[in-house]
């Protein structure tokens, strides 16, 4: 006989047919085997408004019994589940549009707002940032560019004519002093989204990597993944499991016990953690805090996990900038300069990816421009790459050094375990040469 309800393979449930068969079945144990059941009888007309609702109750016991795991709840379901783990689903981040302009700008000089370039708001609540470059000059004193809230959250959707200029600790400290130059921000409509919270599949990923255990390098690794701004974490023992600058480096099992399970009551331990985050936000705070540090969030998201006596290095992951050189030879019809632009933005959305050591693979960038239409041939293709900033602290020997790097044909970039590819459509590694047949 077949199970239904709750068995070994999970929840089955009794279809229409199923139910409709069996009441038919009944009714005639009941009234006997003469009894009317033909299509236009009365009773059946009764087992059939009977077994439909039976068949609406067992798709609801199914539903409340895949409800109880992260793998196949949804909605309200999966908050539940998100918040009986302590991790309630978060918010996305405010997003709109701004038009920055220059004040009396010197003659013949081009301001370049870097993506990233920190804005402010004339009430309290979190600082923005744009999404894009902006280059201004005294022909064009004026462009428009989107912005984002610093931090997810509802206190980011501000109204119009809210946002009002470009930070000013920001600017003395990237852009440099330049009165009597200065720099205004407007927006006609306000910023949304920050009401809104994850879709249920990206917040399903975060609970099905959550451990179930306190003090472990999963959880360490899922609290750092939990800031804002953090795309990748690392904690292993090549990269300092126990402390590197002690004499028992390399000797802990990191991946395998609890961070103490080898440490005397009493003596300090320290472990590293190696993080990479989006470049539009700092890795510290400056003051007088704007925009909170990703350093200053990751150590309090750790130490809210983290036994006393257990100390974090947190160090700043390696993200070198990567680019392509190329020639591409065009199809009659298109046009050169927009197929170029649609192919930096796709290269920028895939090129590397946000995980440590990840390496940026010739084929993968061969395949994107070849199958781009209005793309014909893809000539001298050549990977770039950039060494990580003067002075980063790294746990190995550093790929690279001096001026940046142009692999052979064929050759992929290989990242080291603490770099991560970082691709800008206006990196100045990007040389796409576009030429009809």
């Amino acid at each position: 006989m077949a199970e239904f309800g709750v068995t070994a393979q999970g929840f089955v449930r009794k279809d229409f047919a199923t139910l409709f068969r069996e009441a038919r079945a009944r009714a005639r144990a009941a009234f006997g085997d003469d009894i009317d059941l033909s299509p236009t009888s009365a009773l059946t007309k009764i087992l059939h408004v009977a077994a439909a609702e039976d068949a609406r109750l067992w798709r609801r016991l199914e539903d409340v019994y895949y409800a109880r795991f992260p793998s196949s709840a949804t909605g309200a379901d999966l908050d539940r589940l998100g918040e009986d783990l302590g991790h309630a689903r978060p918010h996305l981040w405010a997003t709109g549009r701004v038009t920055i302009s220059v004040e009396n700008p010197q003659p013949k000089r081009i301001y370049v707002l870097p993506e990233g370039t920190v804005l402010v708001s004339s009430v309290p609540g979190p600082a923005f940032h744009t999404t894009g470059t902006v280059r201004l000059s005294a022909d064009a004193d004026s462009a428009t560019v989107g912005a984002r809230a610093a931090a997810p959250g509802p206190d980011g959707d501000v109204p119009a004519h809210t946002v009002t200029s470009v930070d000013p600790d920001y600017q003395r400290r990237y852009l440099g002093a330049l009165p009597p130059t200065s720099f205004t921000v407007s927006h006609h409509k306000p910023f949304t989204g920050g009401a809104d919270k994850e879709d249920d599949e990206r917040y399903r990923s975060r609970l099905l990597g959550r451990p179930r255990t306190l003090w472990t390098p999963d959880a360490v690794r899922a609290a750092v993944l939990a800031v804002p701004g953090v795309l990748d974490v690392l904690l292993s023992d090549p990269l300092g499991g126990v402390d590197v600058a002690q004499g028992y480096f390399g000797a802990f099992p990191f991946d395998q016990l609890l961070f103490s399970a080898e440490r005397r009551i009493g003596e300090p331990y320290f472990f590293g953690v190696v993080v990479a985050h989006e470049f539009t936000n700092p890795w510290r705070t400056e003051p007088p805090g704007t925009v909170p540090g990703v350093f200053e969030r990751v150590t309090a998201a750790i130490d809210a996990v983290r036994p006393v006596g257990v100390h974090p290095q947190v160090v700043e992951a390696d993200h070198v900038e990567v680019g392509v050189r190329a020639r591409l030879v065009i199809q009659p019809g298109y046009d050169a300069q927009v197929l170029v632009g649609v192919l930096a933005e796709r290269l920028a959305a895939e090129i590397g990816g946000p995980v440590l050591g990840r390496d940026v693979l010739f084929s993968g960038v061969m395949r994107l421009l070849a199958e781009q239409p209005g793309v014909s041939d893809v000539q001298d293709l050549r990977l770039r790459r950039c060494p990580p900033a003067f002075g980063r602290i790294t746990l190995g020997q550093v790929a690279y050094a001096g001026e940046a790097v142009e692999a052979g044909p064929g050759e992929n970039l290989t990242m080291g375990p603490t770099e991560i590819a970082v691709f800008s459509v206006d990196s100045t590694l990007l040389d796409l040469e576009a030429a009809g047949r």
